[in-house]
């Protein structure tokens, strides 16, 4: 009986270990898969849901975008018409979240989920961060609920980017930048922690 019981309390033992190790893992990888996948959409998605995000000094900066590739179209003055308000990606809107306040080229943005809105010019970008980051394109994209816009120089790339794509760059002093680039243009936008 009493093997019975030491076998017993052995099992229960290696058990509870297995599933905190489990448990462990799964919380290591948890990050680490939200950093490259959190947000994608299924493989065959013309336009898959991503994310691009780093911290700017303490400041968690996280971008959720839908990522449509060129695939031989005109992008910018083709299907991206100039001088209007575009979702900056596809379906739903881009948005941007931070949880400390963020200075946004100069100008300090509170903590908290905005649209990210831009008007592609054909030698600048506007960028607008809006309230209203839970809509669809930009049909009900309303001027009066922006928080910022700003302007901004036009990137020429030198090498085509195929897939729409951001980047959250973290730099020295607690800033950093936000780099949009599709097909041949881009910008570029000056964070740095609010302080």
């Amino acid at each position: 009986m009493k093997n019975k019981i030491i076998i017993a309390a052995l099992l229960l033992s290696i058990s509870c270990t297995s599933n905190k190790t489990e448990e462990k893992e799964a919380n290591a990888n948890e990050h680490a898969q939200h950093d490259h996948s959190a947000h994608s959409g299924t493989s065959n998605s013309k336009s898959p849901r991503t994310a691009a995000m780093v911290n700017i000094g303490s400041n968690h900066v996280h971008i959720d975008y839908s990522a449509p590739s060129v695939r031989g179209r005109q992008i910018f003055g083709g299907l991206v018409a100039f001088g209007e308000v575009w979702v900056t990606g596809a379906h739903s809107a881009t948005s941007i979240s931070f949880n400390e306040d963020l200075e946004v080229e100069g100008e300090v943005i509170p903590a908290g989920k905005y649209a990210l809105f831009t008007i592609p010019e054909k030698d600048s970008w506007i960028v607008i961060l809006n309230t209203n980051f839970e809509q669809h394109l930009a049909d009900d994209y309303n001027e009066a609920e922006d928080v910022a816009r700003f302007t901004i120089p036009l990137l020429v790339l030198e090498e085509a980017e195929e897939q729409l794509k951001f980047e959250v760059v973290s730099k020295e002093d607690k800033k950093g930048e936000i780099v949009f680039k599709w097909e041949n243009r881009g910008f570029i936008l000056n964070v740095r922690l609010a302080n």
